[in-house]
């Protein structure tokens, strides 16, 4: 089941590769490789709502900062350098980060989202972090985050399973993001324990 969703994001990037301008082809590239890496390596499991919510129900809570998925734990920081968060620390998130939600628009309008996060959607707009500040905030609606920020400030980004945040992450980084984290729980574990949800 994961290698067929992320076949059919490498599928949707390379449309969008092919729609994007000449000055974002980079992000487009960096969007395909991400996504390549993502299925080379599969970190994350992609789950049925139910086995995710069931996984997600019995993770432990006295361990804020680790994540179980597919039998493998991950601790506070990635292979890929991003902080992975929880769902305690998403729940009571410090109002110095910028929760990204990448899922399409089209989802989000049929589960909600976490209270707070902006969209970004990762498969449909790639170049998103490469743009200019005022193409971002005609995008998208909202500015920009400060990609140079160190007071704190720091970009993390869920999906409904984790694979597109992670590809996210990575574009983030590539781009020049310093703070990028990770919530690799996404959605299904959002809903599958209970969080509250924004509509």
């Amino acid at each position: 089941m994961a290698s067929k969703h992320l076949q059919a994001l490498s599928s949707q990037a390379l449309r969008v590769s092919s729609r994007v301008s000449t000055r974002s082809s980079s992000a487009a590239a960096t969007a395909m490789r991400c996504i390549a890496t993502t299925q080379q390596q599969q970190p994350y499991s992609v789950l049925s709502s139910r086995t995710a919510a069931a996984r997600a129900q019995r993770l432990p809570s006295q361990r804020p900062n680790r994540f179980v998925s597919g039998g493998v734990r991950w601790s506070s920081e990635s292979a890929t350098g991003s902080k992975i968060w929880s769902f305690e620390e998403i729940q009571n998130l410090p109002s110095s980060v910028t929760l990204i939600d990448v899922r399409e628009p089209g989802e989000i309008a049929s589960t909600g989202k976490i209270p707070g996060a902006v969209n970004i959607p990762i498969t449909t707009s790639p170049d998103s972090f490469h743009i200019s500040e005022e193409e971002f905030e005609d995008r998208f609606g909202f500015a920009r985050p400060d990609p140079n920020a160190e007071d704190g400030n720091e970009v993390v980004f869920y999906c409904k399973a984790g694979v597109r945040s992670r590809a996210a992450a990575g574009i983030a980084r590539e781009a020049g993001w310093k703070k990028v984290g990770e919530y690799p729980g996404s959605w299904v574990e959002w809903s599958g324990k209970g969080g509250k949800i924004e509509r």
